[in-house]
């Protein structure tokens, strides 16, 4: 493992919307949000917008009155360009260090450590050239662990007046940063986790790097104290670390027009079978355990229902067809006539990976148990297939649904991979 001794976090500066006013540069200034899948709820604000008081996820419908009043520009998810635009950042940071982390679409930690220059410095001229070479703004942090490097850059960003850039390892600014911070800033500090912090006492990040390491194991977990011992210098999260499999794979979608229809639900829900299926080959896993939930809207009058079933396999599974067959038996032991159902989703849990689950007992749903060889290689030509003709193969379970249920009512165009709408020069 390695563990560099200076390292820099890079974050794009409210990801989404600096994506969509790249091309729109007459948004500069002005309030504009990005909006999740079928175009729900709010996923990516503009510094005008989180000025106005508008949350983080919070429901479109619960906050049209100020986009009516402040002329807010809502943009429907825009993913191909936003992953397009991600994979040109990351490439240009190999040209600061070989040694690149991503850490999500927006975020990649820097091995610092061949350097020789200032390191502020060096942060300015990795903002300006990724600025000047991709023309999305970012935030850097610098740091000798990632969790300082995520706390600088959370002061990067808090405090304007840094230009962009905070080093904090130099021990006196990094103690002055931390006694002004709140603990729930920190990585891995979720909203119950600082309450809980906060009745102890531990309201600023210095109050909690300067907690002894073992009350912190004794009264919370070892992944805090790791956090803990980060915030003190001493590095625990390695560089590069290999990312490990996921133990569940969600797939869940609100509807833009209600589903009454048991059948239409089917439909719905072997789409998402064959999306988390795909997922899970990718990851050579098997599931040992499938969910389905389906749900009406909270925010209607009408009388809420909300329902969820699990079965547990005795051999674990792969296959798109057995899946499909557990959602819709799950799906008839859940589905109420009656309801107008704005949700429904598909779980796969209880995931190993493939050669190492055996099959002890033949499950009345796995038909084409993993270690069927037939089974396997129809699975990897469909998922071939499909990456190479952009999903054109599927199940007649799924009938004509497709993942994403709704056109988006304002997505811009794909200016960076189709050539049929990239931008024009007039």
């Amino acid at each position: 493992m390695k563990y560099p001794a200076n390292i820099a976090l890079v974050d794009c500066n409210n990801f989404y919307v600096s994506c969509e006013r790249l091309f729109r540069p007459d948004l500069l200034n002005k309030p504009v949000a990005v909006l999740s899948n079928n175009d729900g709820c709010i996923v990516s604000r503009s510094q005008e917008v989180k000025d106005l008081g508008i949350k983080m996820a919070v429901p479109v419908h619960q906050v049209r009155q100020l986009v009516r009043q402040h002329d807010i520009q809502l943009f429907s998810s825009n993913y191909p360009l936003y992953a397009d635009l991600s994979a040109r950042i990351m490439h240009s940071l190999t040209a600061f260090s070989p040694s690149v982390d991503v850490y999500s679409i927006d975020e990649a930690f820097i091995d610092l450590e061949r350097h020789n220059v200032n390191a502020t410095d060096l942060g300015l001229e990795i903002k300006n050239s990724l600025a000047r070479w991709v023309g999305i703004p970012v935030g850097v942090g610098i740091g000798p662990t990632k969790t300082l490097a995520k706390l600088a850059n959370y002061a990067a960003k808090k405090w304007p007046s840094s230009g962009g850039v905070v080093d904090i390892n130099e021990p006196i600014r990094r103690q002055k940063i931390m006694q002004i911070t709140p603990v729930g800033e920190v990585w891995g500090v979720g909203r119950r986790l600082n309450e809980k912090l906060n009745t102890l006492g531990i309201e600023t990040v210095w109050d909690l790097q300067s907690q002894p390491i073992n009350s912190i194991k004794k009264h919370f977990n070892i992944t805090l104290a790791q956090t803990v011992q980060e915030l003190q210098g001493t590095p625990v999260m390695s560089f590069n670390e290999e990312q490990k499999p996921k133990q569940q794979i969600i797939c869940s979608r609100s509807f833009k027009d209600k589903v009454t229809d048991r059948q239409e639900l089917e439909q719905v829900l072997s789409v998402f079978c064959l999306k988390a299926a795909e997922k899970l080959r990718a990851q050579k896993g098997v599931a040992l355990q499938v969910s389905v939930f389906i749900r009406t809207s909270p925010f209607d009058k009408k009388p809420f229902y909300s329902e969820k079933a699990t079965y547990k396999l005795k051999s674990g599974t792969q296959d798109s067809r057995d899946l499909i067959k557990i959602a819709k038996k799950l799906l008839a032991g859940i589905f109420l006539p009656g309801y107008q159902y704005q949700k429904a989703g598909v779980t796969l849990g209880d995931i190993q990976l493939a050669q190492s689950s055996v099959i002890h007992q033949q499950d009345i749903f796995n038909s084409q148990s993993t270690g069927n060889e037939k089974s396997v290689t129809l699975m990897k030509t469909m998922d071939a297939i499909n990456s190479r003709f952009n999903n054109s193969l599927r199940f007649a379970a799924a009938g004509n649904k497709s993942l994403q249920q709704s056109v988006p009512i304002n997505r811009s165009s794909l200016y960076t991979t189709n050539w049929k709408e990239i931008a024009r020069v007039k």
